[in-house]
């Protein structure tokens, strides 16, 4: 049952208004359903959304908590540089990223926190 229906990433923020603030400056998102003040919802390529909530937890994980897909990673790096994202630079065994960069065998990819402290994502991933 559930492989036939719609699936809604979720995302913690601390404070609702500076989040929204985030992803409309730095992503150029805007919601594209507001359901009340604490809970706004955003709408992506292919019918995917994502929501964002107010809640104390937000920024306590510690892994990717969404991303997207992309043809061009290098291409979509350096614009949402100029728009003022900071990409994550990352060193571990099986992963280092070279100007924000990680080249996989899969893929490429990129990660940065939003204003919330949230991992996300870019990724040429199949």
């Amino acid at each position: 049952m559930l492989k036939d229906l719609e699936v809604m990433a979720v995302l913690p923020a601390k404070d609702i208004n500076r989040a929204r603030d985030f992803y409309r400056d730095k992503l150029g998102l805007e919601p594209s359903r507001t359901l009340d003040d604490q809970n706004l919802i955003y709408s992506c390529g292919n019918g995917t959304s994502f929501l964002l909530y107010q809640t104390d937890n937000a920024g306590s994980a510690k892994n990717t908590q969404m991303g997207w897909g992309s043809t061009d990673v290098e291409r979509d790096v350096e614009e949402l540089r100029g728009r003022g994202v900071v990409f994550e630079e990352y060193d571990f065994p099986g992963l280092k990223t070279e100007n924000g960069i990680a080249t996989l065998d899969v893929g490429k990819a990129a990660w940065f926190l939003d204003s919330e402290g949230n991992i996300l994502n870019i990724s040429s991933l199949p």
